[in-house]
């Protein structure tokens, strides 16, 4: 059985618990937060180096940090993964974008707007993000426009990876009525059998 280390306080931490769900896949998930150092300690330190969550932990005790890997580990041989090399190129690329273009404006906006993140220039900071942030979402929503989901007409991990911050975006201070085909594809993603939402995940991977 797998075994995730994570706090679903992070969208990265989020997308597994959500593939999990969806694919019904019996896991383990040990709470492991970044809070007050609890993620730079020696005994974590040696699941992960680099004192990041989430890690999988598979069945034979190899650890996999980062979250698109382990993405990819967990749906490899379901629905999730396409079956076609260039269907599965185009979810790599969504996956990158969303690593690179969505969750550092979108995610670091909605951290810096729930308190996650404490900065002295918050106001100052959110003004730069916002731009980008809307220059993402509407590269989504041109995409989303023609197509019900992200590749081959079909969920795969490419929706679960920009999923937790795009439905997050207007507690980050984007208006989503802006972009009418994101909003119909979170509805889609949210009508998949077995999801979870995100504060459901939080109180069902939390410790009381």
């Amino acid at each position: 059985m797998v075994r995730i280390y994570g706090d679903c306080l992070s969208g990265n931490c989020y997308k597994l618990k959500l593939v999990l769900e969806l694919l019904g896949t019996p896991h383990v998930w040990k709470f492991t937060t970044w809070k007050n150092g609890g993620t730079r300690t020696d005994a974590f330190r040696a699941i992960n180096p680099a004192g990041k969550v989430p890690v999988l932990e598979t069945s034979k005790g190899e650890m996999i940090p980062e979250s698109g890997a382990a993405l990819y580990y967990l749906a490899r041989d379901s629905h999730l993964w396409p079956q076609r090399e260039v269907d599965r190129a185009q979810v790599l690329r969504w996956m990158f974008f969303e690593q690179y273009s969505h969750e550092p404006n979108i995610a670091v906006s909605h951290s810096i707007r729930t308190g996650i993140y404490s900065l002295d220039n918050a106001e100052e900071r959110l003004a730069a993000l916002k731009p980008k942030g809307e220059e993402a979402l509407a590269t989504m929503e041109q995409h989303l426009a023609s197509n019900d989901w992200l590749v081959a007409g079909a969920p795969t991990i490419a929706d679960i990876a920009l999923y937790p911050y795009t439905s997050k975006a207007a507690v980050a201070g984007f208006e989503l009525e802006a972009y009418p085909a994101v909003v119909a594809w979170l509805g889609r993603v949210e009508r998949l059998l077995g999801f979870i939402s995100f504060d459901e995940a939080i109180a069902q991977t939390t410790p009381a």
